[in-house]
Order: C-alpha cells, then sequence, then structure tokens
C-alpha cells in the first residue's frame, strides 16, 4: 500500500479547532462531512484508518468510541490499552509501519488524520502527507486548540467530492477546501 496522509479539519478564522476538549460549534451538515469522507470506501472490503492523538481520543464521546466502520488508531507515549476500540501506537511511524507492514496492510484504503494539533504538525511534516481536507468556519470562536500553520507548498484544488459553494448553518458559514501538497 502507498501510503499517503489525509488531514482533515474544521478551524475557526482563528485557526482554532477546539475548547475545553470539545468543538466550539455544532455543525450536524459538517459532522456528516467528516463521517462521510473517513468512512467510504471504493473497496468495500476495506476500511479506513481514522488516526488521532489521545486527547483528540478521549474527547469523542463514548458512545461514539470507537468511530464506527473505521479503524481506530490512538497516538499516544503512555501505556494505554483501549480494548477492541482502538490500536494504540506510540507514535506516527509505528502507525505507519501497522498500515503498511503489519497486520492493516491488506485492509487499509485510506487514512485520515483527525487530530489533534501535534498530529496534524507531525503528518503535515511527514513525507506521506498528501491532503488537508479543511472546513474554514466563517467566525471566531474562543478555543485553546489550533490547527498548526499551513504549509508554503499546499496548494487548493478542486475534488469532486467536495462541495465548493458556501455552506450555512445554525447561522455560521463554513466553506469546504482541499489542499494538496505540490512535488
Amino acid at each position: 500500500m502507498h501510503l499517503k496522509l489525509n488531514l482533515i479539519a474544521a478551524a475557526s478564522e482563528n485557526m482554532g479547532i477546539g475548547i475545553n476538549g470539545k468543538l466550539p460549534w455544532r455543525l450536524k451538515s459538517e459532522m456528516a462531512y467528516f463521517t462521510r469522507l473517513t468512512t467510504e470506501t471504493k473497496d468495500q472490503k476495506k476500511k479506513n484508518v481514522v488516526l488521532m492523538g489521545r486527547v483528540t481520543w478521549e474527547c469523542i464521546p463514548k458512545r461514539y468510541r470507537p468511530l464506527k466502520d473505521r479503524i481506530n488508531i490512538v497516538l499516544t507515549t503512555k501505556n494505554l490499552d483501549y480494548g477492541d476500540e482502538a490500536i494504540v501506537c506510540n507514535g506516527l511511524s509505528q502507525a505507519l509501519d501497522l498500515i503498511s507492514k503489519g497486520p492493516l496492510k491488506d485492509q487499509v484504503e485510506s487514512i485520515w488524520v483527525i487530530g489533534g494539533s501535534s498530529v496534524y504538525k507531525a503528518s503535515m511534516e511527514s513525507p506521506h502527507f498528501s491532503r488537508l481536507y479543511l472546513t474554514r468556519i466563517k467566525k471566531y470562536f474562543e478555543c485553546d486548540a489550533f490547527f498548526p500553520p499551513l504549509l508554503d507548498n499546499l496548494k487548493l484544488i478542486n475534488d469532486p467530492a467536495v462541495p465548493t459553494e458556501v455552506q450555512k448553518e445554525n447561522d455560521i458559514q463554513f466553506q469546504y477546501e482541499v489542499y494538496e501538497k505540490e512535488e
């Protein structure tokens, strides 16, 4: 499998992605978009990986853990075991080895990085980084977690699976953007 990391995030005008372990906004349609992109596969025999840090995992309400129909991988240096709910890896390279050479190698179609800040940063710095699916929330929200600065070598592209027009829900406007790393 050729490893490609897709990052998916929603960020406010100040690039905030969370506060007190929660999303600062409630946008059902944006959450449905996230679920669709991270769940759908072309090969029905395969699943996608959702790769996240420990804090992101712990911020997902228990009733939604693990994220269903996806392989949940949690990155942490702590000695934790989430049983059948998630695979624990001590870092990005261990997770990528597990996906490309380990028992998951024939089961995975796509890899989606879903947070938090340090996992996004490490993934963007990885040679395997491919695309960033960023929802721009067109409003300022008080946040204590932020998306890292965008790299200079990203170009905005069109993805046929992603709507380009401005969306609106709960008096909040937002727009989906897709960036690809230029070689």
